[in-house]
């Protein structure tokens, strides 16, 4: 590539009022490669249990994200993905995090699946506070990468966005589900490995379930695949799913078919989910709390009930305001004006002020702090007092 091309891209990327030369780039370059090696070289370090054994702030919860920071160190600077997020997730219930794409709702659901691309990704300072099966809290942030093999798959999976791009096409789906109860439960057979993936098959709906057992990813149907990845996710009866857009590109009968799904297996096995989507159909239906991210940064987190009824910020109502109704006869869908900053450039004031409609003078001080609504509902905006009043005027 010409550096006349390699300058376009650059300035595509950080926008026309900024400018970065090769020289700068190769200086942050250097230095963030310093960065991530001082991360790697702390991983491969004997990390004794006591540096990352904590105990939860809540016994009633099953994760607690605690001011989680994750980067990303590129060539043309530092990519602020998750940037202080703090929410739990209670046993028992579903936790929605929405936002539009780049918000890092999927970057910190990989940070606490410990699947944070290395070494440019990195969990950077916080903690996330696992309440494990042995009865003991973990630091997931912390934890050496041998000890989370022990618990990624087993008691946190995750169920991923694109089931083709996930599955193994040259694996049938026997082979894949097999495979993963044989490496998390210590002397099954491959018998009794197979007994349990038809059982899951089963669970999850599918009914030729040896049919399917013996085919091949690509001979089935989006649907079916996603329905597969569930009972992937499922084999070795985890606490907690993650559940990372599961209804993309399915047709709504089968998208509703999908969280019917998860609704029943999370009451039958008495787990948690963390469902990630932009879909606030979705959250409204199967979540019990919401978080609201926007910008790598938690906006507004609170009850289904008070984000949908009685939203605070902006950007909440803002996304409020843009869902279709077929009730009401509009000329034009709402849409929330101006853009998202650039990541690697981020101000040190709110990062939606530059698309609110209600910014004030104090919108241009130290990005807000969140203020208390209720025992469950916080947001973060000016607009509201510490008492979690609006300033009037």
């Amino acid at each position: 590539m010409s550096i006349i091309s390699r300058k376009k891209d650059k300035k595509a990327i950080l926008g026309d009022s900024e400018y970065l030369t090769l020289k700068e780039e190769r200086r942050i370059a250097k230095e963030n490669l310093q960065i991530t090696k001082h991360f790697e070289k702390q991983k491969r370090k004997k990390i004794p249990e006591s540096d990352y054994i904590t105990q939860m702030r809540d016994e009633n919860n099953i994760v607690e994200f605690d001011d989680l920071h994750t980067f990303f160190y590129t060539d043309v600077g530092t990519v602020r993905a998750v940037n202080g997020v703090s929410y739990d997730i209670p046993s028992g219930s579903t936790v929605g995090v929405v936002g539009e794409s780049g918000c890092g709702k999927s970057v910190t659901s990989l940070s606490l699946m410990r699947l944070v691309q290395a070494p440019q990704g990195q969990i950077v300072s916080g903690s996330i506070r696992y309440q494990s099966r042995d009865g003991k809290c973990y630091d997931i942030a912390k934890m050496p990468p041998s000890k989370m093999l022990e618990i990624r798959g087993k008691e946190i999976s995750m169920i991923f966005q694109e089931p083709m791009t996930s599955l193994n096409p040259v694996f049938t789906v026997g082979d894949q589900l097999d495979e993963v109860v044989l490496l998390h439960e210590p002397g099954s057979t491959k018998a009794t490995a197979k007994k349990r993936s038809i059982e899951m098959l089963s669970l999850v709906g599918i009914a030729m379930v040896e049919k399917v057992y013996h085919s091949y990813p690509h001979e089935l149907s989006g649907g079916m695949r996603q329905r597969v990845m569930i009972a992937m996710a499922l084999a070795c009866n985890p606490r907690l799913i993650i559940a990372d857009e599961p209804t993309t590109a399915l047709d709504v009968t089968i998208q509703a078919q999908i969280l019917d799904l998860l609704r029943d297996i999370r009451k039958k096995m008495n787990g948690s989910i963390l469902l990630i989507t932009h879909d606030l159909g979705v959250i409204a239906e199967m979540a019990d709390y919401v978080v609201v991210m926007y910008a790598g940064r938690i906006v507004e987190k609170g009850t289904v009930r008070e984000i949908f009824h009685d939203p605070k910020h902006p950007y909440t109502i803002g996304l409020m305001k843009s869902k279709p109704s077929v009730s009401n006869q509009v000329e034009r869908l709402y849409s929330i004006p101006g853009q998202v900053p650039n990541p690697i450039n981020m101000p040190d004031y709110c990062y939606f002020k530059n698309r609110c409609e209600k910014c004030r003078a104090i919108c241009d001080g130290e990005y807000p702090e969140l203020k208390k609504f209720s025992e469950t509902h916080f947001a973060a905006c000016h607009l509201y007092d510490e008492t979690g009043e609006e300033y009037n005027g």
